[in-house]
C-alpha cells in the first residue's frame, strides 16, 4: 500500500518584476517555456512504512518538493496523493508564533497537526524532556537560539505519532549530540512503520536509514532506485563536477592544487612505483602543522603523489598506528566513497581527508600513507609509506581506557 504518490509533479515560478504578472501566473496552467522551473515532471510512491530519502545539491528543488507535498506551496501541475497524517519539519521554527512560549506553541503546533488538548497533555512531558531546554519552555520563542528552535520543533513532530514524517536539512543546524538523538528517533518511527521522506546532504544519514532515493538537478529526476545505488551515482557526478571547476580554476589562475613536499621519515617503504608519495603532513584545519595530537581538534591530512604510469582506479589512503605497531584506525578514498578520477603519467595530485581527532591514550603514533590501485578487494600497491609521519599524544591527555575514548552521544537510566 503506498502513502505518498506524486504523478508529474512540476512547479514554476514567474521571471517578471511585476505583481500584475505574477498574479496571472498564479492561476495559469502549465505553459512551455514560461517562468522559472523549481521542479519539472517529477513522479515517485513511497510505500506505507518505507523510509525514503531524497538528495541533490542546494537549488536542485528538494525543498520546493517537499513543501507541495506538506501542502505549503500549489504545483504549477501534477498531482500529489497523501495517504495518512503527515508532520514536517521544514524551515526552521516555521509554524512558531514568536511571542508566544515555547509551551504554547507547542500545543498551538500540536493541535494544527490534528491531537486534542487531551492527547498534547499525555505527549507533553515527553516532548518537553525530549526538546531539553529547561525553562525556556515558558519563554517567549523570539528568545530562543536557533539550536533551541531546532529542538522543540524536532520534539513536536516526532511525537504526535505521525503516520508520514518528512524531514529536510533542518536538522543540520543542531549540535552533534542533538543530531544523534534526533536520528534515534527517525529509526524509532520508522521501526514503528511511519512512512518517512528524508532529505539530508549528510548522505551516510541517507544509506542508513532509507532503502530508495531520489536524486534531484535543477529540478528534474536524475536518479530513483536503491539508495545505495542512486547515492553512489550522485557522489560520483559530484566530483566529476568539482574536478572539472578545478580544472577550470587551474585554467583560469593557472595554478595547481598545492603538493606537500615535507619529507617523509618512513621506516620501510615498497610498491610496483606506478606512483610514488611525494609528501604528507597532518595540521590544523586552517593549515597550521600539527606538532601534538589535539583530541576533538578538526585536523587535515594532506597527502600529494606523482604518478608514474597511468592509473585507472588510484586509491589513496593513510593508516595510524601505536608504537607497538598495532593498528588504530585507518581509511581511503574508496572505503570513505570518494573515487579518484583516471590519472596519467606525470599528474600532481593531492588528496585532503578531513578529520576531527579521536581522543587516544598517551604516547607516540605513526600516520603511514600509500597510494594503490583497484578496489578494496582487489588492489596493488603503487607506494607505500610506513610510519611517515610521526606525532605524540602528550601525558597530560585525559586517561583512556584501551586504545581510545569512543564517546557516548548520551546516557539514558531507566528504573526496573
Amino acid at each position: 500500500m503506498t502513502a505518498l504518490e506524486v504523478h508529474s509533479l512540476s512547479k514554476s515560478y514567474p521571471l517578471s518584476n511585476s505583481q500584475w504578472a505574477r498574479f496571472r501566473h498564479a492561476f495559469a496552467q502549465e505553459r512551455s517555456g514560461t517562468g522559472l522551473w523549481a521542479l519539472r515532471d517529477v513522479s515517485f510512491s513511497v510505500n506505507k512504512g518505507e523510509a525514503f530519502g531524497v538528495v541533490g545539491a542546494n537549488g536542485s528543488g528538494k525543498s520546493t518538493l517537499l513543501q507541495i507535498i506538506a501542502g505549503i506551496l500549489q504545483p504549477t501541475s501534477g498531482t500529489v496523493e497523501v495517504r495518512g497524517r503527515l508532520s514536517a519539519l521544514l524551515e526552521l521554527g516555521s509554524g512558531f508564533a514568536p511571542e508566544f512560549s515555547g509551551r504554547q506553541n507547542v500545543y498551538l503546533n500540536a493541535s494544527i497537526l490534528g491531537l486534542s488538548t487531551e492527547e498534547i497533555d499525555a505527549r507533553f512531558e515527553t516532548i518537553e524532556r525530549f526538546a531539553s531546554i529547561g525553562d525556556f519552555i515558558d519563554q517567549p520563542i523570539r528568545t530562543y537560539s536557533t539550536g533551541m528552535v531546532l529542538r522543540l520543533a524536532f520534539a513536536v513532530v516526532a511525537h504526535v505519532e505521525p503516520e508520514i514524517l518528512i524531514v529536510d536539512e533542518a536538522l543540520a543546524v543542531g549540535d552533534i549530540a542533538f543530531r544523534q538523538r534526533c536520528m534515534r528517533r527517525i529509526h524509532d518511527l520508522r521501526a514503528g512503520g511511519t512512512t518517512i521522506l528524508f532529505v539530508s546532504h549528510e548522505t551516510g544519514d541517507v544509506k542508513a536509514l532509507c532503502e530508495r532515493c531520489l536524486w534531484l538537478e535543477n529540478g528534474t529526476m536524475r536518479g530513483l532506485g536503491e539508495a545505495d545505488d542512486v547515492i553512489g551515482d550522485y557522489l560520483s557526478a559530484m566530483m566529476q563536477r568539482e574536478r572539472v571547476r578545478d580544472a577550470e580554476e587551474r585554467a583560469t589562475t593557472k595554478q595547481t592544487a598545492p603538493e606537500v613536499v615535507r619529507t617523509l621519515s618512513g621506516t620501510h617503504r615498497y610498491g610496483d612505483e606506478t606512483a610514488e608519495v611525494s609528501g604528507a603532513e597532518l595540521t590544523t584545519a586552517a593549515g597550521v602543522h600539527l606538532k601534538h595530537w589535539i583530541a576533538g581538534a578538526s585536523a587535515v591530512l594532506r597527502l600529494s603523489f606523482r604518478v608514474v604510469a597511468p592509473l585507472r582506479a588510484p586509491i589513496a589512503g593513510f593508516l595510524v598506528r601505536n608504537e607497538k605497531g598495532e593498528t588504530i584506525f585507518g581509511s581511503n578514498t574508496t572505503r570513505e566513497n570518494y573515487p579518484l578520477p583516471e590519472m596519467q603519467a606525470g599528474e600532481v595530485h593531492t588528496v585532503d581527508f578531513h578529520w576531527v581527532l579521536p581522543e587516544l591514550a598517551p604516547g607516540r603514533y605513526f600516520v603511514s600513507v600509500a597510494v594503490s590501485e583497484g578496489t578494496l578487494d582487489d588492489f596493488h600497491v603503487c607506494d607505500y609509506v610506513e610510519d611517515g609521519i610521526e606525532i605524540e599524544v602528550p601525558s597530560t591527555a585525559r586517561e583512556v581506557r584501551g586504545y581510545l575514548r569512543l564517546r557516548c552521544s548520551s546516557v539514558e537510566i531507566h528504573r526496573g
